[in-house]
Order: structure tokens, then sequence, then C-alpha cells
């Protein structure tokens, strides 16, 4: 079973690798239906990958480095819209679409589910993560700060690019150096673990390049499948590009997270969405005037209207909230809720954001008061 489960997740690529190699196009369902299932083939791949590589190195080293390659599809096409953006301002109106939506989606919807299938399968209210997790919530917290200024600056700049990646190569530094535990290790990845160390670690890279490959290679085939197909109902395009090509981008990180949560790795499964909201609100945020000024061919600042200010101000305040949530190191079932349900209400009436906004700021400066105390203090223990 387990190596039919193997074989299945590395022959749902195939189609896919094939019509990229060919340059094929099929109809946009064919190709979502195509590019769609080489994603989430190649999310498991990278899954197994991801636990193997335990072995080897901290849980927290491995999940952020799943959680950068898992965010790769959102780097391809917004980075590509931010190069197009010196071209064509309207692709700057995208580039921030793409960018907060794809933001919004992990915290509103990936952590919610994460805690639901914790709650459903072992019956607990409370998620507590592990320690080493800490190191993730202080650099969201940081990142988070410096995200406030955008919507008041109107801009993207190199200035923002020189924070948000110094902030990025700090939590890498710091997350690399904590000590490995050896993990316990189901399913396909248990009979990849039980290879000798050479092999092993030769099949492991294998997996993650294959994987990282389809995931590039399919990221935006798909997401422009979906776009195409979601036209056809009259959508505003500004939202398509928010939510549509975000969940195709977003598929590895949670299936990766869910996949992990039901096994009983739950501090594991949260982790890596907490760490892939640490990579695309710190990296991703600030290549984004990289791309736009090599393409521009002169140091520039990518423009935020007012509506891309909005967004922004929104995202950053659903950040600092989350942070608050997490600051303990734990996750309540309201503290899931609350998250769920203000993204739900934004998502579906627009033209409430800024008082969704205004609500994520309260409550997130409620939740500090009230754990100023057990914060001082370090996180508590579960249990």
């Amino acid at each position: 079973m387990q190596k039919a489960i193997f074989v299945l997740a590395f022959a749902a690529i195939v189609p896919a690798a094939v019509l990229r190699i060919t340059g094929v196009h099929g109809t946009p369902p064919v190709d979502a239906l195509v590019f769609g299932a080489a994603i989430l083939g190649a999310a498991f791949i990278l899954s197994w990958a991801a636990e193997v590589a335990q072995m080897d190195i901290s849980q927290a080293a491995a999940v952020a480095i799943l959680a950068l390659i898992c965010v790769l599809p959102e780097y391809a096409v917004d980075l590509f819209f931010a190069w197009r953006a010196a071209d064509d301002p309207q692709y700057a109106h995208y580039a921030a679409a793409n960018m907060t939506g794809a933001n919004r989606l992990l915290v509103g919807l990936g952590w919610p589910a994460v805690f639901l299938i914790f709650a459903l399968r072992f019956r607990k209210k409370v998620l507590h993560l592990e320690r080493s997790h800490r190191t993730e919530v202080l650099f969201l917290g940081l990142a988070t700060a410096w995200s406030f200024l955008l919507p008041f600056k109107k801009s993207l700049s190199l200035i923002d690019t020189l924070v948000f990646v110094t902030l990025f190569g700090l939590y890498a530094w710091r997350v690399a150096k904590t000590e490995s535990a050896e993990p316990e290790l189901v399913g396909p990845s248990r009979l990849i673990g039980v290879l000798p160390t050479r092999l092993r670690r030769t099949i492991v890279v294998i997996m993650f390049l294959i994987s990282a490959t389809m995931i590039l290679a399919s990221a935006e085939r798909f997401a422009e499948a979906l776009v195409q197909s979601g036209k056809h109902l009259g959508i505003d395009e500004f939202l398509l590009v928010q939510w549509l090509a975000p969940l195709a981008s977003e598929a590895p990180e949670f299936i990766v997270a869910l996949v992990w949560a039901f096994r009983g790795q739950v501090s594991a499964g949260l982790g890596a969405l907490v760490s892939s909201k640490v990579n695309q609100w710190t990296l991703l945020i600030g290549t984004l005037p990289v791309a736009y000024s090599i393409n521009l061919g002169t140091p520039g600042a990518l423009p935020l209207d007012e509506r891309q200010q909005h967004e922004l101000f929104l995202t950053a305040s659903q950040s600092l909230f989350a942070v608050a949530v997490l600051l303990n190191l734990r996750m309540s079932w309201y503290g899931a809720l609350l998250l769920f349900g203000l993204f739900a209400s934004q998502l579906f009436v627009e033209h409430i954001r800024l008082q969704v906004s205004v609500v994520y700021l309260v409550l997130a400066a409620i939740v500090f008061v009230r754990d100023w105390g057990h914060i001082r203090r370090g996180p508590r223990s579960p249990g």
C-alpha cells in the first residue's frame, strides 16, 4: 500500500511534465485538472522528503526549508507580475492582489484548518506549538511591524527589500542552529527512512528537486487555467488573481500541513504554515521591488494605489492578530474560529475590509494585554 501511494504521487506529475516539455496547451479546465494533479502529487512527495530530512537536520530547519520550497509557486507568479509592472502599471495591481491574498489565505484558512483536524482527531481545545517555533513568531512579528508602514508610504521600495530580506536571512540563520531530533516516520516516508544513510540522503535531495521543479512548472499554468475559466463568470480580475491563483500555489503548503496534522505531527503542521507566512511576509514581499527595478532598468519603487493600500493594511492587521494568537505558543478553539470568521467575512463582503482591519487590531490589543504576564514568564507547557 505504501509503495502504491508513493508510485501514484509520482504518476500524478507525469502528464503535467509532458505538457510542459512539449509546450502543448489544453482547454482551461483540462489544464487546471492536469496541473492541479501535478501540484498535489508534488506536495505529497515534498511532505515525505521533509519528514525524512528531519533525521539529518532539526525539525525547525526542515520545516523552514519545506515552507520555502512550497512558496516557490507564489514567488514565481508574484515576481512575474512585479516584473511586468515596469511595462504595464496594471500588473502592479495584480502583484499586490496575489501577495495579499496568499498571505491571508495562509492565516485565515490554513491555520484554522490545521486546528480543526487537530480538534476532531484528538478531541482537544488547545493546540500547543513546540518551543522551537518561537523563532517564527518573533520574526513574523518584526516583519508585521514594518509592513504597517507600506500603506502610508504608498509604495514598495528597495529600502523595504533591505529590511525584509535581512529579516528573512536572520530567521533562516536562527532556525538552522536549532538541535535535531529523530522523527517518527510513517507511510511512504518510512520506506525511505530505513535506507542506508547515503542512499537515503540522495533520494531525499532528488525528491526535493523533483517536487520543487514540478511545483514551479505547474503553478502558473494551473493559476492561469483557473483565471481563464473564472472570467466567464464575470468576476473582478483583481479578485481572481487575489484568490484563485494563490489557491493553486498554496495547495502544497496546505496539503503538507494537513497531512502532518492528521498523522499527529500537529506542531510541525501548523509550524510549516507559520514558517510559510514568515517566508511570504519577508522574502516574497521584499523581492517584488527587485523584480520591478530590474525590468525598469533603474532603482524604483513598486507603486501602491488606494485599493492596494487597503489590502496591505488589512493583511498587516491580520498578521498582527495572528502573532498575538501564537505569542504564547498556543492556539485555542476561539482563536482559530476568530481567524477563520474574520477572514471569511472580508472575503465575501469586500467593502467592510477597513472595518475588519480595525477589529483585528482591537482583538490583537486585547490578547496582548491578556497574555502579557504569560509572555514575560515564557510560553506554557502542554497540558
